[in-house]
């Protein structure tokens, strides 16, 4: 009997959480978290369910400019080394984007490992932002070149990172952003104190940081004052920039 010959996984894009019928004028990859090394395909829902809740605020909040959003739907759970599985994901899902929607702005959105991805991913020609959430970083060796940066480069980029985050080394987002700060005036990186990996405390405060980037980036909306000020202040005071409990409510212009 001849040997079943084995599927070959694909990445995949989501349902678009925007709106459908309607001309997109801007559209958001959600990359969700993942493994340093695993194999294995990653659990559609539980995979997906924080980038998901995200991605419906951003496209409640872009409806008017015509904001679509997909998750993005990895092959692996896994980063796997030199393989970079999902910021190869991320990459086809940017070719994927610009094949359904043309010539529209399009934003990197990443969580955890998919931070990692977004920020690796950020160089497609296509992206014009990249919003990386408590990004996991690998340990710097002296043995092994950094983390690329130059890829980042003409992009605006937003970090933010839980002062008390013991998944993800927030000190490494913060080596990693100054590094970019410094071929890129346009990246800025906020710090949740004493929040953890998930954020969970100041949930609202980083949704509403997220809104205001995104919107921003991709539409010309005018920042709040924080993000602004963040973007424009040199190394390191716009890259360890306080996210202030209501931003979102007493912190707009």
């Amino acid at each position: 009997m001849a040997q079943q010959a084995t599927p070959v996984r694909r990445a995949r894009l989501g349902r678009t959480l925007g709106p459908e019928g309607t001309a997109v004028s801007g559209v958001v990859l959600l990359l969700p978290a993942g493994d340093e090394v695993s194999g294995r395909r990653p659990s559609p829902l539980l995979a997906t369910a924080s980038v998901r809740a995200l991605g419906r605020r951003l496209t409640r909040a872009g409806r008017d400019e015509g904001l679509a959003a997909h998750v993005v739907h990895y092959r692996y759970r896994g980063w796997n080394g030199a393989e970079a599985h999902l910021a190869r994901d991320a990459d086809w899902a940017a070719d994927e984007a610009v094949r359904r929607y043309g010539d529209v702005p399009l934003c990197l959105v990443g969580i955890g490992m998919g931070g990692r991805a977004a920020l690796r991913a950020g160089g497609h020609e296509a992206v014009n932002a990249v919003l990386a959430i408590a990004p996991w970083l690998p340990d710097e060796d002296v043995a092994a070149p950094p983390e690329p940066v130059k890829q980042l480069a003409g992009r605006r980029v937003l970090i933010v990172h839980g002062t008390n985050d013991e998944r993800s080394d927030p000190e490494l987002s913060f080596r990693l952003a100054a590094r970019a700060k410094k071929t890129n005036r346009e990246v800025c990186r906020f710090e949740v104190h004493s929040d953890g990996h998930g954020l969970r405390h100041y949930r609202d405060e980083v949704a509403a940081l997220a809104e205001d980037f995104v919107m921003g980036a991709l539409f010309g909306h005018a920042f709040a004052r924080p993000v602004e000020d963040a973007l424009a202040a040199p190394p390191p005071l716009g890259l360890r920039m306080p996210l202030a409990v209501g931003f979102g409510k007493s912190l707009r212009r």
